[in-house]
This record gives C-alpha cells, sequence and structure tokens, in this order.
C-alpha cells in the first residue's frame, strides 16, 4: 500500500514537471521513430472483439496512453479528442486510448463523457510496456502517431490534457503533407 502511493506521487510529479529525456522515458524505453509500431491485441469497451493495431493499416493511428478512466486530467484529454474527432477523421486517423482500467470501467466512463472512440483494456501493462509508457500499475500520459502502414511517426511523452488533441492534430497534417 505504501509502495502504490509512493508511485502515485511520483506520477503526479512526473506529470507536473513534464520530466522526459529523448528515447527512454520513466515508464522504459520509447518504441524507435520510423520503425514498425509495437503490435498489440486488447480488449475495449466498445466491441466483444479484440483491438488489434493491424485493423488499422490505411489509416492513420493516434494511440494515446492515460492513468486512469474518470480523474481530472484523463477526462479532459478524452473530451478534447472527442472534440477533434471529426478533425481526425477527416484526416484519415483513428483515435484509441489505452489504459489499465477494466473494459466495464472504460464502458462507464464512454457513456458518462459521449466518448465514441475505442478506449483499450491494459490490466498488466503489457501493451504499456512495449510502448515505454508503463509505471506499474498505470499507464503513463504518452502518445504516439502510427501511420497507415504500421510505422511510428511521432511520439509525445511531455503531455498537456487541455492542448494535446490539437498539438496532434498539427503534427498530423504536417506528417501528411510531407
Amino acid at each position: 500500500m505504501v509502495l502504490r502511493i509512493l508511485l502515485s506521487c511520483l506520477l503526479s510529479l512526473v506529470v507536473l514537471v513534464g520530466w522526459s529525456a529523448p528515447s527512454v522515458a520513466l515508464g522504459g524505453e520509447l518504441p524507435p521513430l520510423d520503425a514498425p509500431a509495437p503490435e498489440f491485441t486488447l480488449p475495449t469497451n466498445g466491441s466483444s472483439q479484440p483491438v488489434r493495431l493491424a485493423d488499422y493499416r490505411g489509416k492513420w493511428v493516434v494511440l494515446y496512453f492515460y492513468p486512469k478512466d474518470f480523474t481530472s486530467g484523463c477526462t479532459i484529454e478524452a473530451q478534447r479528442f472527442q472534440q477533434d474527432i471529426e478533425q481526425f477523421h477527416a484526416h484519415n486517423a483513428e483515435v484509441i486510448g489505452v489504459s489499465a482500467d477494466s473494459v466495464d470501467s472504460h464502458a462507464d466512463f464512454c457513456d458518462s463523457e459521449g466518448l465514441t472512440f475505442p478506449l483499450l483494456s491494459d490490466p498488466d501493462g503489457r501493451v504499456s510496456k512495449a510502448y515505454g509508457s508503463w509505471l506499474g500499475f498505470v499507464s503513463l500520459r504518452h502518445s504516439f502517431i502510427i501511420d497507415p502502414d504500421g510505422i511510428l511517426r511521432e511520439r509525445y511523452v511531455k503531455v498537456n490534457p487541455a492542448t494535446h488533441s490539437k498539438e496532434v492534430l498539427a503534427r498530423l497534417e504536417e506528417l501528411q503533407h510531407t
């Protein structure tokens, strides 16, 4: 219990300070840019079928990791992605959220906030670890842009939940025009 509290305090400090390094984040080593994004298969709130990264070939993917459903920063970040969802779709992009929360928690969170994009459940952190976004019991607030061929094109470890969606959308537009 004490360890969990200390880790929670550490996570709060990391979020406040925005600590990061170019290729290593607090959650572990980040996957390299311009290389295949780590594949995954996880259950989602929106379907009885699990979601695979490979299901999105031919589309851009904004894959964002977040600590916990119903917390203030995570709610703001999800709301902003939802507000901008039509713009992402106009750019042939899908938004996918990942946290350690259960499928049921994700379903309640989506219902409460009117979210139409999938939230994936990663309770053991297997996928979060592959993306360098795991802190022992929660996912860190990291995001990744993956191109239609499954190649990782951008990563974010310093995320402001209130402005992040617009930041990702602007970068997505840049990547599509290069």
